[in-house]
């Protein structure tokens, strides 16, 4: 008799969207044409060529985004029926990684780790991995202190059914599941103990004695040597919580360490040594367990008897418990994940996020979906010296995981010279680690980027969507933390293009779909499209202050196009939203939003991208500043936040250049009836910079600083002479 399906793929019917987009990319088509018919009937005119270059941009990221969008699936688990065959749950390895503990509240961490700890799934099938780049002593004593704490939160989370396993999240909440006095009884205490936890926590960050752990005397986050530490061991006898290592991986100075993927690489070897389980869970620290059954839903997919051998990992969404009221910055993502991630489901699969993620093991090793076990007889041990390292012991570990399901060893007993030896800072040295091997190194954005590489061997992969949220995460709450990330993916998407591991050539000479293809083109262009996007904001300001249109005029029926064009897309945006559970705010505000990014953090991108090929820079991975609430304290949810950046400066100046284009389209008093077009496309640019507008007026973090108020006018002024010199 056929065991009954853990997962099924059910398709989703959007036929009002995909009216719409096509309707949406036949009209920039109709654009085109205009513009084509202008240009062959009258005298080359640089305006009308500009915006035809700017829209011919949009057109094809339209196009890329109708295929995309196209044949969307939805996942479904049953994870109870995974339960009922106890027998076939492997084990799972959970990374939780952390850079700095200034930027990176220690408690987030926690609370994270603790979610983990506590979650729905066989005790002596998990491992907690967590990586400490900073070598932080506070965030190992943190650690230490949790598990006393996790030692009566677990079972009390499991007595009570209690679905969100972070105490900070579950307490914030009033409601209780059970109003039993034995339940009131239990939460009391259980409350009562986890701030004792955050008192203790609170106190060793003020004032620290490094006497209490001697291993950490003397460290230096940036040059230090391998510190690995077995927090806590599940033993039968006690068999109470999963194990809890700490790792913070050998850092020196003259070695390149990588960053997040070197850390993950690291971790990838020294839970080989420990526990080998035949598939990785990574998370980020802010990211802990919404859902208590999150890890026993993501291995349905991998063993389902129904569904085929070839997935490599199952992406969840990134959710965010902190998002500021109507997504003031767009950073949610709530629509996109739904309407274009979803597409990808009927394909070959999403990308990997980064987080919340579960990966199959052998894949990282490097595995391809038709490969033969990796082993001693069918490999040369040169060549697996030369893939994976000199420790003998890893490689041992390395042929039981190409095997899928054994596990090896199956105890935390591993010399500690073994442990050190894959952590020092030159192991990876004349390897295939980062190259063939684990997480892919050449770009910040690592995660997009190993997705990719593995989805090129012909991996597929999974997303699940579950309500409520698997996992749930910090949101940036300010502008500077929203660019600063966006920024750096931009310049990670781009460190990719344009190199030999474009996704073009992964289409056309690896297994990488097309359609699957056409997402990363879609992705790994956010930056360059910041080119068209800004050309295409200073037509409707050059225009006024020149009396010159590069639209249609209001007597010509072709003005029908961008008005038809506008409508439709926004009609469609608000559908979307309203779809979602979102208001009309978050719509605008993420319409808004799409202008600003775009001009703002992704231009900058292409910039360090171009002066990182100059030889001039090096892209950087800047941790993003994460909190519990707010990053100093209480904000106002309904305003920007601003600092001295040069990432704001292209935004205060298109808005401008648009206050200066209409105030002196205005004082001229043109009897032409040219023109609306360009007014109304002026106006827009303003409301969509509007907070930039309103930045200029205040003060404090909720103000424009002085100095780019200043660069911005003299680039409008420079822009306004240029206008009044070249005057087409």
């Amino acid at each position: 008799m056929t065991a009954a399906p853990l997962f099924q793929r059910v398709a989703i019917k959007r036929t009002i969207d995909k009216l719409l987009d096509a309707t949406i990319f036949l009209l920039l088509l109709s654009l085109l044409g205009y513009r084509l018919h202008f240009l062959a009937t009258n005298p080359f005119n640089f305006l009308h060529f500009t915006a035809f270059l700017c829209e011919s941009s949009f057109a094809f990221t339209s196009f890329l985004l109708l295929v995309i969008k196209s044949n969307p699936f939805h996942c479904i688990t049953y994870p109870h029926r995974l339960l009922e065959r106890v027998q076939e749950i492997p084990a799972v390895d959970v990374f939780v990684t952390t850079a700095d503990a200034s930027l990176e509240p220690v408690i987030i961490t926690v609370n994270t780790v603790l979610s983990i700890l506590a979650v729905d799934y066989p005790v002596d099938k998990l491992s907690c991995y967590v990586s400490d780049d900073g070598c932080s002593p506070i965030t190992f004593y943190s650690l230490r202190e949790a598990v006393k704490f996790a030692k009566i939160w677990a079972p009390f989370c499991k007595k009570y059914g209690i679905r969100v396993r972070a105490p900070f999240q579950y307490f914030a909440d009033s409601s209780r599941a059970d109003e039993s006095k034995e339940f009131q009884h239990h939460w009391n205490i259980i409350k009562g103990e986890y701030e004792t936890l955050c008192r203790k926590i609170e106190e060793a960050e003020e004032a620290w004695d490094s006497r209490d752990l001697p291993f950490f005397s003397g460290t230096d986050s940036k040059n230090h040597d391998p510190i690995i530490k077995i927090i806590w061991e599940n033993k039968e006898y006690e068999n109470v919580l999963p194990h809890l290592i700490y790792v913070s991986r050998e850092k020196r100075l003259k070695h390149s360490h990588h960053y997040k993927a070197g850390a993950l690489n690291v971790l990838a070897r020294v839970s080989g040594l420990m526990t080998n389980a035949p598939y990785i869970l990574n998370v980020d620290c802010d990211m802990f367990v919404n859902e208590s059954t999150a890890i026993l839903q993501g291995i349905c997919p991998f063993i389902d008897p129904i569904n085929d051998k070839e997935v490599a990992y199952v992406q969840f969404p990134q959710r965010f418990y902190d998002g500021l009221k109507d997504d003031l910055y767009g950073n949610q993502l709530i629509v996109d994940m739904e309407y274009i991630v979803s597409g990808l489901a009927g394909s070959q699969g999403p990308s990997y996020m980064g987080t919340g993620c579960i990966h199959r093991r052998k894949v990282l090793y490097g595995h391809s979906p038709n490969d033969h076990n990796i082993n001693g007889r069918s490999i040369q041990e040169t060549k697996l010296r030369k893939t994976f390292g000199n420790s003998e012991e890893f490689i041992k570990s390395v042929s039981f995981a190409s095997m899928g399901t054994t596990p090896y060893p199956n105890s935390l007993q591993c010399s500690i010279e073994a442990l050190h030896n894959v952590a020092t800072s030159n192991y990876e040295q004349d390897t295939c680690w980062g190259a063939k091997v684990g997480w892919y190194y050449g770009s910040v954005t690592e995660d997009i980027f190993t997705g990719m590489m593995i989805q090129g061997k012909g991996w597929k992969s999974i997303y699940l969507n579950p309500q409520p949220a698997a996992f749930l995460g910090c949101a940036p709450t300010n502008g500077p933390s929203t660019f600063t990330q966006l920024k750096r993916w931009t310049t990670g998407f781009l460190e990719i293009l344009l190199t030999k591991n474009c996704p073009i050539f992964g289409a056309v000479f690896g297994k990488l779909d097309l359609k699957v293809c056409m997402f990363y083109l879609w992705i790994y262009l956010w930056g360059p499209k910041s080119i068209p996007e800004l050309c295409y904001s200073i037509l409707p300001a050059y225009s006024l202050l020149t009396n010159s249109h590069f639209l249609p005029q209001i007597h010509e029926r072709e003005i029908l196009i961008p008005i038809l064009l506008v409508l439709l897309y926004n009609l469609q945006q608000v559908l979307q939203y309203l779809k979602m559970g979102q208001s009309i705010r978050a719509y605008w505000n993420n319409q808004r939003m799409a202008r600003i990014k775009t001009m703002c953090p992704y231009f900058f991108g292409v910039v360090g991208i171009v002066l990182k090929f100059l030889g001039l820079s090096e892209a950087l991975f800047e941790v993003t500043k994460k909190g519990l609430i707010t990053d100093d304290g209480e904000i106002d949810e309904g305003l920007f936040i601003f600092d001295d950046s040069p990432l704001f400066v292209p935004g205060t100046t298109v808005l401008m250049m648009q206050l200066t284009a209409l105030l002196t389209s205005i004082w001229r008093r043109p009897t032409e009836p040219g023109g609306v077009g360009e007014v109304i496309c002026s106006v827009w640019l303003i409301l969509c910079f509007w907070p930039f507008l309103m930045g200029m007026f205040r003060k404090g973090r909720y103000g424009l600083p002085f100095s780019t108020i200043c660069k911005s006018s003299i680039l409008t002024l420079l822009f306004v002479y240029l206008s009044q010199k070249t005057n087409i």
